[in-house]
């Protein structure tokens, strides 16, 4: 980076740290389950062609895709940032500020983040940036939970290989993201013909038969090529207190960084459930989302790609940047041995609770990352 370019983008994020603060206020108060982001999905189109870009579209996964560069490119350069958060509510979100923090549900997972690549994409616009190739501003939907990554499978299903790099915006810095956490999640259901707990004491009880495969899944052994974990997230069933469970079900995940693991979690949650039926009741198995691990990576490309990225987060912030394995929207590209880094622009915590906070202070630098990022494909 060059220090006329980078002068420009300091004095662009010190201009606008007032609208900065002010637009995560406005977009942090819509809420946006997962699947139903469309207030959002309209602000964030709205207010695109508010700053002039003329190429901007929801597509059917509520995918806000805003289109820049040269008008015949074939490869494009994907910058996004996710809309969904993790609570369903569908009145305004609850806000409140105190000692330069702003607290809400989302706001820094992944409100802050979207607010700076909305600011960044306003720059090329305006400076009518000439681009080396095409840029996608992308305000997907989906990432969150049981979206199942849904917003950014379904981009790359409309634009294939002709995406040849992807950024996420995410999470905090200095987070530099370029390992995938893949992830199988299901829902088991255990249904039997229950009863009155005394006058049929003695039957099946969904509840129990659900409760000992939970335990058999818990002894499961992960294997040690790679971090690989497992969760049961949640367990619901039966009826009152003096009724034999007809049925009950539970949320059940495994995650690894490596696919041969997920591969090998998959067969050992198979014969778990294989095992206990037969038992007193019948189970069922439904695949609720899968978020896939890395695929077939050029290591050096991607080393190359990511120590660009890490650059810039060491300039703009000082610190050496964090690697830690993620599952994000990063995911989908990486998957299909596509270079992406996942970047956190924000100084936060508490993600996924209703007390997460961003410190409005560091909003400038994170705007100053991703326009960084951004520029790195202008022309000379």
């Amino acid at each position: 980076m060059t220090p006329a370019r980078q002068t420009q983008i300091e004095a662009y994020a010190w201009a606008c740290r007032q609208e900065q603060a002010d637009l995560l206020r406005t977009l942090g108060r819509i809420p946006a389950p997962s699947r139903r982001e469309d207030r959002r999905a309209a602000f964030c189109r709205d207010w695109l062609q508010a700053q002039g870009a003329q190429n901007v579209t929801i597509d059917s996964a509520k995918n806000v895709i805003c289109r820049l560069g040269p008008r015949d490119c074939t490869s494009f350069v994907v910058f996004a940032a996710h809309t969904d958060i993790v609570f369903p509510d569908l009145d305004p979100l609850p806000m409140q500020e105190e000692g330069g923090k702003l607290f809400a549900p989302g706001i820094g997972d992944d409100t802050a983040n979207l607010v700076n690549l909305l600011l960044a994409a306003r720059y090329l616009i305006q400076h009518q940036v000439q681009l080396r190739q095409g840029v996608l501003i992308v305000a997907n939907a989906c990432e969150e939970g049981l979206g199942n990554l849904d917003g950014t499978k379904a981009l790359f299903a409309a634009y294939g290989d002709r995406i040849g790099a992807f950024y996420s915006f995410d999470l905090y810095m200095p987070l530099c993201c370029d390992t995938a956490v893949g992830s199988y999640r299901y829902r088991i259901t255990c249904k039997t013909q229950g009863g009155h707990s005394y006058v049929d004491f003695g039957r099946p009880s969904a509840i129990q038969l659900l409760c000992g495969m939970v335990e058999e899944l818990y002894q499961i052994q992960p294997p040690a090529q790679a971090k690989t974990t497992f969760n049961v997230g949640r367990i619901e069933g039966g009826t009152t207190v003096n009724s034999i469970a007809q049925e009950a079900s539970m949320l059940y995940e495994f995650r690894s960084t490596d696919q041969s693991c997920l591969d090998q979690m998959e067969q050992k949650f198979r014969q778990a459930v294989a095992h206990w039926e037969g038992r007193g009741g019948d189970f069922e198995v439904e695949l609720l989302g899968v978020r896939p691990g890395n695929g077939p990576l050029d290591r050096e490309a991607l080393a190359l790609f990511t120590r660009q990225s890490d650059e810039i987060i060491r300039t703009f912030t000082g610190q050496e940047p964090d690697h830690t394995p993620n599952s994000t929207d990063s995911n989908i590209p990486l998957s299909l041995g596509i270079p992406a880094n996942t970047i956190g622009t924000v100084d936060g915590g508490l993600p996924h609770t209703r007390q997460e906070w961003v410190d409005l202070d560091s909003l400038p630098t994170g705007l100053k990352i991703v326009l960084a990022l951004m520029l790195e494909y202008a022309q000379e």
